[in-house]
């Protein structure tokens, strides 16, 4: 049976400050808090035997995979469809004042000089499907918040991208198999038309 490991990144310096970042560029590095929560999960997961890590664009999805997996030759893909959500305008705003924004909006609407929640949705599917693609048997993928959201509310077979589950810890596993994996992108896909 093949695995995917799907974890958000560890707590960043971002995280602490409560801003919104879309922005690959903008560097946002692990807090200590971080980088232990990093090298926790690696231990959670060494018994497993990985054959590939994706990150994002993001360093503190890199370096979160890359301290988890400290000690091992893990190849390594980067995959910007999983990168977070391009909240353009919104970049370095604090949550509240970005989620007052979302409220007042639809899930079309784009982010201004971004995009739109369902494009970002839209996105993570194809991202997920492209990983079924691959051949590994083992591949664990650091990523956000949001498209492990949605990869655990699509399997789930959820009529919300963002609920039931709607806070992702930091650093925490979550698994899928090839059927959950694909369940979770055929549902992203339907709910973010």
């Amino acid at each position: 049976m093949r695995l995917f490991v799907l974890a958000r990144h560890a707590q960043s310096t971002l995280n602490l400050q409560n801003r919104v970042n879309g922005d690959h560029l903008v560097p946002a590095d692990l807090t200590e808090v971080g980088e232990a929560q990093a090298r926790l999960l690696g231990q959670e997961l060494s018994a497993l035997p990985i054959d590939l890590y994706v990150h994002t664009r993001f360093r503190r999805t890199r370096e979160t995979a890359e301290l988890a997996l400290e000690g091992r030759t893990v190849p390594a893909l980067e995959e910007p469809l999983l990168d977070d959500v391009d909240v353009g305008e919104l970049e370095g705003w604090t949550l509240d004042e970005y989620r007052a924004w979302k409220r007042a909006h639809t899930r079309s609407d784009p982010f201004p000089g971004g995009e739109s929640l369902n494009d970002a949705a839209r996105r993570y599917a194809q991202a997920f499907r492209r990983l079924l693609g691959r051949a590994e048997q083992v591949i664990f993928v650091v990523a956000h918040e949001i498209p492990i959201r949605y990869a655990l509310n699509g399997t789930a077979n959820s009529d919300e991208l963002d609920a039931p589950v709607h806070d992702v810890p930091n650093a925490t596993p979550h698994l899928f198999d090839d059927s959950r994996l694909e369940a979770a992108a055929s549902r992203i896909d339907e709910l973010a038309r």
